[in-house]
């Protein structure tokens, strides 16, 4: 008589997973995929970045060399020769970044609700700027402001100008240049925001009654911020550091601290405190950017 053996049970579903990693092969850990990234941030941020704040406080010159001496009044003594080019690259920057905003969120705007077929040119002629360098259309703006130009003719035949007025090398036309070049920057980010509200959601506030400015504000308006505040900062943020447009549409009035970094460090060759105005820039930044996303409440940017 032969003996039956009782069939082996089938193996459930969490012992075939379990048997399935045992003789897997090990998986890398997915931190290894970041590090290409850290290793470029490394090199290309983080030791510039030491470098920097090590020769801020270095004292000494290209002929006798360079030491570190920790010398902390090289700061002080840039905010006090340099504190109003500081502070005239921040009002100029916000001004050009509040004039962006206004120019930039009803275009904006239009491409996302009203261009409808058009949309893609339009967005194309947004972009178009940049398909030009920074230098050559900045340089068109010296010729569309020049004294003889069409501009400041149309603003003396208006009166807004005086017979001997003009706006070429005065701080207006500074804020006119960044306020060019630096749009693409504002439009963008709001449209993509614009462009993710649902109609409905203003369809539901017109059935409730609300007028369009209404609409606007209680549904439109909040849906947008996370574009208007990446906007605000994409303008904001290199329009602080910029020295091109004072440069070739302003005059040594109007500098903004980004000319003095400029002519410290490839100019008078003084390292130390064009790296200290740099690392003081930098800081001023962060410290701004920081204080206006918690003022709105767009914590998730950070």
């Amino acid at each position: 008589m032969t003996a039956v053996l009782p069939r082996e049970a089938p193996p459930t579903e969490l012992e075939a997973e379990q048997e399935e990693e045992v003789h897997a092969p090990r998986r890398r850990p997915p931190w290894l995929l970041l590090l290409p990234g850290l290793l470029w941030l490394a090199l290309f941020f983080l030791v510039p970045m030491i470098t920097l704040a090590s020769m801020s406080l270095q004292t000494g010159s290209l002929q006798t060399g360079y030491a570190l001496t920790w010398t902390w009044s090289t700061y002080t003594d840039a905010w006090a020769t340099y504190g109003d080019q500081l502070v005239r690259s921040f009002l100029y920057a916000g001004s050009a970044t509040v004039l962006a905003l206004i120019i930039g969120y009803p275009l904006a705007y239009a491409i996302a609700f009203k261009a409808g077929r058009w949309r893609n040119l339009m967005l194309v002629l947004v972009i178009a700027p940049f398909f030009t360098s920074f230098l050559i259309r900045t340089l068109a703006w010296k010729i569309v402001l020049a004294d003889q130009g069409w501009v400041v003719s149309a603003l003396q035949w208006i009166g807004l100008l005086g017979e001997n007025g003009r706006l070429l090398a005065t701080p207006a036309a500074v804020v006119l240049g960044l306020t060019y070049n630096f749009l693409p920057f504002m439009v963008l980010p709001l449209y993509a925001s614009l462009e993710k509200i649902d109609p409905r959601l203003l369809e539901a506030a017109t059935d409730l009654y609300a007028t369009p400015a209404r609409a606007f504000w209680a549904v439109t308006w909040p849906l947008s911020i996370p574009g208007v505040v990446a906007g605000t900062l994409l303008t904001f943020i290199p329009a602080a550091g910029d020295y091109v447009n004072v440069q070739f549409l302003g005059n040594p009035g109007s500098q903004m601290i980004g000319n003095v970094i400029q002519s410290r460090f490839l100019t008078v060759l003084d390292y130390p405190v064009a790296a200290a105005l740099s690392i003081t820039v930098m800081v001023t930044v962060l410290v701004l950017v920081l204080s206006y996303v918690r003022r709105v409440g767009a914590k998730e940017l950070l």
